[in-house]
């Protein structure tokens, strides 16, 4: 099976530049422009901050441009929340997050939840594919819920025929970064309780807006860099820089050496340039107001 994983697109609900110069739907245009010819491609999965503001206007065109990209292809798209997305209004507009290769929401299980949360289940081919909701409203790290913890180890007692992929926004999983550290997934450890000698494969997030392999007990997890813009590395420790450049990445699994993950760069002329930079101060700020 072929994945085109995006994640953290971040539009908002005007199609302009954004408080720092860049216009997030011109940056995901290009990477779905740019991702034209990849071919065979089963399912689009993107693993949240699809809004970066929660207007049901950011959801109306993120349904537009990657619904429509995976609907000319007659796949399906799954979407997950992020910490900068809003619960009723990507409910309003694109259900449980799965949606078929028509353009309807059509989950084959859905987590019913007094808070609201969008986790959910589709099969493409024999793999069964599940979104879980890592959202902690306010904040910037996550949590993936008691409720939803339980309701995963459930629907895992019976293997796909494929075997499963999990995917949602935090990573359970970090460098030696601190603000990575402070803003990941802060349950990782009960995660990988849930899911430990089940049939999951995979897990896909995003947040962190950089390219991340490592694993989570034995279960393979793969960060794929951010739509809007990425995070540069070489910046001076303790500080953090962002640079424009869509990214995704093609997910080849089923192989002999999978997973096979492969990360194509939108050819952006402006690719490169810096969005904002933080220094040491201003990112510690940052963790206090959004760190647990």
């Amino acid at each position: 099976m072929r994945i085109l994983h995006l994640s953290d697109p971040h539009l908002d609900c005007v199609d302009g530049p954004n408080g720092h110069g860049v216009n997030a739907r011109e940056s995901l245009r290009r990477i779905l422009l740019d991702c034209r010819a990849v071919q065979d491609i089963d399912v689009v999965v993107v693993s949240g901050d699809l809004a970066d503001d929660g207007s049901r206007e950011a959801y109306t065109d993120v349904l537009e441009l990657i619904g429509g990209f995976a609907r000319e292809r007659r796949v399906p798209a799954i979407f997950s929340t992020g910490n900068h997305d809003e619960r009723q209004a990507f409910t309003d507009v694109l259900g449980s997050g799965h949606v078929d290769a028509t353009g309807t929401d059509h989950p084959a299980d859905l987590l019913s939840s007094a808070d609201g949360e969008r986790a959910a289940i589709s099969r493409v081919g024999g793999y069964r594919i599940v979104s879980l909701d890592s959202l902690v409203p306010g904040k910037g790290y996550g949590r993936i819920s008691r409720a939803q913890l339980d309701w995963l180890h459930e629907a895992l007692t019976e293997p796909a025929p494929d075997g499963t992929i999990l995917a949602f926004h935090h990573p359970p999983i970090a460098l030696d970064v601190e603000v990575q550290r402070a803003l990941g997934l802060r349950n990782a450890a009960e995660l990988a309780e849930a899911i430990r000698g089940t049939d999951v494969q995979l897990i896909l997030c995003g947040h962190f807006h950089l390219q991340i392999f490592g694993h989570l007990e034995l279960t393979p997890v793969w960060v794929t860099p951010g739509v809007v813009s990425r995070i540069d590395l070489t910046a001076t420790a303790g500080t953090e820089r962002a640079v424009r450049g869509a990214s995704a990445t093609v997910v080849d699994i089923g192989g002999p050496h999978s997973p096979l993950l492969h990360v194509l760069h939108a050819r952006d002329p402006h690719a490169g340039q810096t969005v904002y930079e933080l220094d040491a101060g201003q990112l510690g700020a940052v963790i206090a107001r959004l760190g647990p």
